[in-house]
């Protein structure tokens, strides 16, 4: 039969589960182990809380209890809301399209809204049980992989208060070597209670709960950085809260009907533009955007009976028709607030006075960059570039990469094995400068950082990131760890985007080889060391790898493959960021000697 045979026998009809399974990433996004905040063992778990979270808002319990097995993956979810319909559990659960979220009577202001997202769950999960209690009686189902197993209705044996069970494990034929992360799971559970004051959820013992709602998200968030009081407001359909602090970036949380929309949306560009017009009205001023919002760090949340998101995962909201009526909200909620805290907003506007004289001697500082770079050339020097370019907007070279060496020996050992289509290869010259207590015209004035800033093309916003990977690749001595702190120090103080949304990574290379006539291992840790030399019988050759540059080309290929290991550079678990980077990499240098001495750990082996 010719390969370009077309018929009616090529056609298929799958049926819902069959559809879930086969397409899982237009469900739940990416099926990765669990590292990333957003993979998506964790919209699982979200798409199970969001049904328990509905019940909070409309009036119907106050807890909810979670119970997570990090070793098994095994997840079991109770709230005490209305409980499912007894008569409807299964098809709730297993029929998509299937809802009480159709209609406003049930459910005004919910996540869910297409009928689809326990349903993903239950497809994807090796075992998925649902037990509803309602006045006495119980109904209760089991599955595998989304088929139903067996089913069972009657009264409750003992008392039990109103509300659905749920417990299911991710399907590792669909997640591979997956393990749930306290870290994130954490950060969930209080982004839920966040939005959510007043309810309480418990996470095997541990307790998320607010009281003060997107308010203490942004005290959490900024802690010591707030250079103000925040600014709170909150009505039954919005709530919002800002405040600035010395960043250069501008961060924001956006939220709808209790959903994190980490991609923002109409209403998050709906609060842009209300603080700029609340800001210049109030200051009878006139200015610039990106002066009143640097440094700022603020949340929005809104309640919504007909949410549209881009997709099932609902990370960004759509709804165009509520933009002017929203903007004209938060405009006159943030001047209100602005007029009864003037000291306050003296401090706001001060803070945006200063940012606008900086940003106008960083322009001449630009100005005069931009000349010298292109007297010296019309490219980047220490740059190897590769034939293809990361394009987020088509969705285009996601499997592109540009590796920062450490001087020139590792540049060529990667040069001349790497692939010329998507990997780049960006040569450092000695040890970067430390930007730590320094503003962001030291980006200007030193030549090699400028430089990696045009290489990566994020002078002006992230958004323009040309590799999908930056991944930092230095010797495994002192030095070259002092060069990769350093390099992450730039990152942190000036382009934490880079971090946060997963772009930046190491380059974990071989600390030894371990060879015999026959076999040959490359051993990342004294444990494979040892394995790896019991493996090869007597008196193996043993060879330490110092520097990149030590390691052969024909070598060097195999650790930037299909085999090559990376570890993610994650901040998402320090919420006092600016401290860690000033004690780690500032000028206390006393503090930090003593804080070395007091925790130096000394084995048998550094004394022989």
């Amino acid at each position: 039969m010719s390969a370009n045979t077309y018929d009616d026998k090529h056609i298929q009809t799958l049926s819902a589960i069959e559809h879930i399974r086969k397409r899982t990433g237009m469900y739940i996004g990416r099926t990765s182990d669990g590292s990333q905040y957003e993979d998506g063992i964790y919209v699982l778990l979200k798409e199970v809380l969001d049904n328990a979270v509905d019940e909070f808002i409309m009036g119907c319990g106050k807890r909810i209890e979670i119970a997570i097995n990090y070793n098994t993956g095994e997840v079991s979810v109770r709230d005490y809301g209305r409980g499912i319909p007894l008569g409807k559990v299964v098809e709730c659960v297993s029929q998509i399209n299937t809802g009480g979220k159709f209609n406003d009577d049930s459910f005004q202001f919910s996540v869910g809204m297409n009928g689809v997202g326990t349903k993903a769950v239950n497809a994807l999960s090796t075992t998925f049980e649902v037990r509803a209690f309602r006045d006495g009686d119980f109904s209760e189902a089991y599955f595998k992989q989304g088929d139903l197993v067996s089913q069972k209705r009657g009264k409750c044996a003992t008392s039990q208060r109103n509300g659905t069970y749920v417990r299911f494990t991710p399907d590792p034929e669909i997640f591979k070597k997956y393990q749930f992360r306290e870290e994130h799971v954490a950060r969930r559970m209080r982004m839920y209670a966040y939005l959510n004051a007043g309810l309480t959820l418990e996470v095997n013992g541990t307790k998320f709960v607010s009281e003060n709602g997107l308010l203490d998200l942004i005290h959490d968030e900024a802690q010591f950085e707030k250079l103000y009081q925040p600014f709170h407001y909150r009505s039954k359909t919005l709530e919002l809260v800002f405040t600035h602090t010395n960043r250069f970036s501008e961060d924001y949380y956006s939220f709808v009907n209790g959903q994190f929309t980490n991609d923002g949306g109409t209403h998050l560009s709906a609060f842009k533009e209300g603080i700029l017009k609340a800001v210049n009205e109030f200051s009878k001023k006139k200015f610039d955007g990106d002066d009143v919002r640097e440094g700022i760090i603020g949340a929005i949340a809104i309640r919504l009976k007909d949410p549209i998101f881009e997709s099932q995962t609902k990370n960004k909201l759509g709804n165009q028709e509520i933009r002017a009526d929203l903007v004209a909200e938060i405009k006159r909620a943030i001047e209100e607030m602005l007029h009864r805290e003037p000291a306050e907003a003296a401090k706001l506007i001060g803070k945006i006075e200063e940012t606008g004289k900086l940003r106008a001697e960083l322009n001449a500082v630009k100005k005069l960059s931009r000349d010298r770079a292109r007297a010296v050339s019309v490219r980047v020097p220490q740059l190897k570039d590769c034939k293809h370019h990361l394009h987020k907007q088509k969705g285009t070279g996601l499997d592109t990469m540009v590796f920062v060496v450490e001087g020139q020996s590792a540049g060529g050992s990667i040069v001349s094995c790497r692939d010329v289509n998507t990997q780049a290869i960006f040569t450092l010259k000695g040890k970067p400068l430390n930007v730590c207590d320094l503003k962001r015209d030291a980006l200007y004035k030193n030549v090699e950082i400028y430089n990696l800033m045009q290489t990566l093309d994020i002078e002006e916003t992230v958004d323009h990131l040309r590799y999908q990977k930056v991944i930092l690749a230095t010797d495994a001595d002192v030095d070259g760890l002092h060069i990769r702190n350093l390099m992450i120090t730039i990152f942190l103080r000036f382009f934490d985007r880079v971090i946060k949304e997963g772009h930046l990574y190491i380059l974990e290379t071989p600390l030894f080889r371990v060879r015999n006539k026959k076999d040959t291992f490359y051993c990342y840790s004294e444990e494979e060391r040892v394995s790896a030399i019991e493996k090869c019988g007597k008196s193996p050759e043993i060879t330490r790898f110092k520097g990149l540059g030590e390691i052969s080309p024909g070598e060097f290929k195999a650790f930037i493959g299909k085999g090559m290991r990376l570890t993610p550079v994650d901040c998402t678990n320090d919420h006092a960021l600016t401290d860690t980077i000033e004690f780690y990499m500032g000028r206390n240098t006393q503090e930090r000697r003593s804080y070395i001495m007091d925790h130096l750990v000394i084995t048998e082996e550094s004394l022989s």
